[in-house]
């Protein structure tokens, strides 16, 4: 509750027009799906925008109602400015029930919760959601009702998500650790003034660390749902907080980022595509507010990569493109290495083998260079390896099987075996090359060893490529060592799916 007399927000009661709050609402939530958010939209908390009380929305909401009306500001919709309402006295937050996520998760974080995006995050250079004749503008495009999200408690910026108090111990302890906020962290008094300092910043970056240390041991799987809550808190530093020194706020906002970024990835290996979308997004925005080079080089390598995996390989052509002008002047040779190789990866699923083969060119070129003071702490994967392993995946998006087979086997044969879920990514990548260039035999002995590394590593990811592998194999299920893997890969998968913690 705002602490001065509220003041009625009469443009964005104008553009409601001659809706009710509830038609209003459900087109604010169709909106929000459209561009990867999820937000709890309810005719009480449109009442609540027009009456004054919510002056102004958090990043969320401020995503989709910039996207619902293009080419206006908050300031246009009647919001004030977010920096003129930082300073508010203190209030209770109450932590929220969570949001139902894809196929009846509970617990699944929705995105809008999970990553609060920010005031203008291009996913790319282009944009994916023309804006001209969005439906939102036409009456007629709107139903008088919409179900799926009734349910939902409403989410706004009074009820936003705060795991801290004024300590700056508490934050570091419960709002960034990965075990998860204590009990009472679910309703602080938050005060006035808050100074956000080294504790803090530390915090955020071991969060990145730690995320990225338990993903190369064990996969994404078990780690998305707690990899949210740190990432939520500190974005609400970034929004809340303070700091003494801009060396400070650039470390922090860096750490937010690359805490987006992470927690995409976690979301991308998982198989949540649309979450990871919008936290690489939110990445991104981070970046370009901060004016972060590095970052939004990492943004736009993570977003090709994802674009790759989903089946839009224009898309990831140009933000390899994108991140590669933007990590020119990083003084990492290895950096555009790997963007090239995300651009290669692109071209192959365009079917331009030319195009491929010449990024692939240009990143064993730059991979030569060797390494540099300019490459980023996250790089640290990138080694020869991953190098043979992405070529290999171009190769098979090509349909050239045996080439694709050859560097995969080069790329199992150099992987690091403390990195125990690439070790598995390698392997199942090489079952299927394997399978599709008809060895048969060797595909079954290599699916082995990735059942064997599933039992430490859980990822969607990995899980779909052994899967997909055991479908070309089925017609060669009659051959004992392809039978029997065939039969282990079916037990193992049945266990998983009907374990309570299976995947």
């Amino acid at each position: 509750m705002v602490s001065t007399a509220a003041v009625p927000n009469l443009a964005f009661r104008q553009l409601r027009g001659q809706r009710s709050a509830g038609e209003f609402a459900a087109a604010v939530r169709r909106a929000a799906r459209e561009i990867g958010e999820q937000v709890a939209c309810d005719a009480r908390y449109i009442g609540r925008v027009e009456s004054g009380e919510i002056r102004c929305p958090n990043y969320a909401y401020e995503r989709v109602f910039l996207h619902m009306f293009p080419g206006a500001s908050l300031a246009d919709l009647g919001f004030s400015a977010r920096e003129s309402v930082r300073g508010r006295g203190a209030r209770v937050v109450s932590e929220p029930p969570p949001v139902h996520g894809r196929e009846g998760d509970a617990a699944a974080p929705a995105p809008a919760a999970a990553s609060p995006s920010g005031p203008h995050a291009p996913l790319l250079p282009h944009d994916s959601h023309p804006h001209h004749d969005h439906p939102f503008l036409h009456r007629d495009h709107l139903p008088h009702r919409d179900t799926e999200t009734d349910d939902i408690p409403e989410e706004s910026d009074v009820l936003r998500r705060v795991f801290m108090t004024s300590g700056t111990t508490t934050v570091a302890a419960a709002s960034l650790g990965l075990g998860g906020a204590p009990a009472s962290a679910a309703q602080v008094s938050l005060p006035a003034q808050r100074r956000v300092g080294e504790a803090e910043v530390n915090a955020v970056e071991k969060a990145v660390r730690q995320i990225r240390l338990l993903d190369d041991r064990h996969g994404a799987d078990g780690l998305y749902r707690r990899a949210a809550q740190p990432l939520r808190a500190a974005y609400e530093l970034l929004d809340a907080g303070t700091t003494a020194r801009r060396a400070t706020s650039d470390r922090l906002y860096a750490g937010a980022g690359e805490l987006a970024i992470s927690v995409g990835w976690l979301a991308h290996d998982s198989g949540r595509f649309d979450d990871a979308r919008s936290h690489y997004a939110e990445a991104l925005a981070t970046a370009r507010l901060a004016g972060d080079a590095g970052l939004e080089a990492h943004a736009f390598c993570n977003t090709s990569f994802l674009a790759r995996d989903a089946g839009r390989p224009r898309e990831a052509v140009r933000a390899a493109e994108a991140g590669q002008r933007a990590a020119r002047t990083l003084g990492s040779p290895r950096l555009l290495a790997l963007l090239a190789l995300r651009e290669a990866g692109g071209r192959a699923g365009l079917g331009d083998r030319t195009g491929c083969d010449r990024a692939i060119g240009r990143a064993r070129a730059a991979f030569d260079r060797g390494t540099a003071a300019g490459d980023p702490e996250w790089m640290s994967f990138f080694r020869e390896a991953e190098l043979e392993l992405l070529e290999a995946q171009c190769w098979s998006a090509l349909g050239d099987w045996s080439r694709a087979a050859r560097h995969g086997l080069r790329a199992t044969a150099l992987q690091d075996a403390h990195f125990t879920r690439n070790l598995a990514l390698y392997r199942a990548q090489l079952t299927g090359d394997l399978a599709r260039a008809g060895r048969a035999d060797e595909a079954a002995a290599t699916g082995h060893q990735v059942l064997d590394l599933l039992t430490r590593v859980q990822s969607s990811r990995i899980r779909g490529m052994l899967a997909g592998a055991a479908r070309v194999l089925e017609p060669r299920a009659g051959a004992a060592p392809v039978g029997a893997f065939l039969t282990r890969h079916q037990e193992t998968f049945r266990g998983a799916e009907s374990s309570p913690s299976g995947a």
